[in-house]
């Protein structure tokens, strides 16, 4: 298996904390954007929801990139509502993917 020395753990240990605080940190952005409100419109279907990391992350798994094709960039197709909204609170412009 893959865990067979101690650099080897320590090194999954870091790749663990290092997801986990980019999940946190997402969570936290979204929340703080929309402080005021605390709740979210369309993260479940008919109920405003607070904006976990979890609910986040499934909103945002249908993105798509189009990669680069003969010199065009690549770019990101028309996001729905929710996903252009939540891509708004995060200050990503889908307009100019990187």
């Amino acid at each position: 298996m893959f865990l067979k020395n101690n650099r080897r753990i320590a090194a999954l240990i870091t790749v663990i904390c290092l997801a986990l605080l980019i999940f946190c940190l997402i969570e936290r952005q979204v929340r703080l954007v929309i402080a005021p409100h605390i709740k979210l419109d369309g993260l479940y279907a008919g109920r405003p929801a607070k904006p976990t990391g979890r609910l986040v992350f499934e909103a945002l798994a249908r993105l798509r990139l189009i990669p680069a094709v003969n010199g065009q960039p690549p770019g990101i197709p028309q996001p729905p509502p929710l996903q252009a909204r939540l891509l708004d609170l995060l200050g990503v412009d889908p307009t100019l993917p990187r």
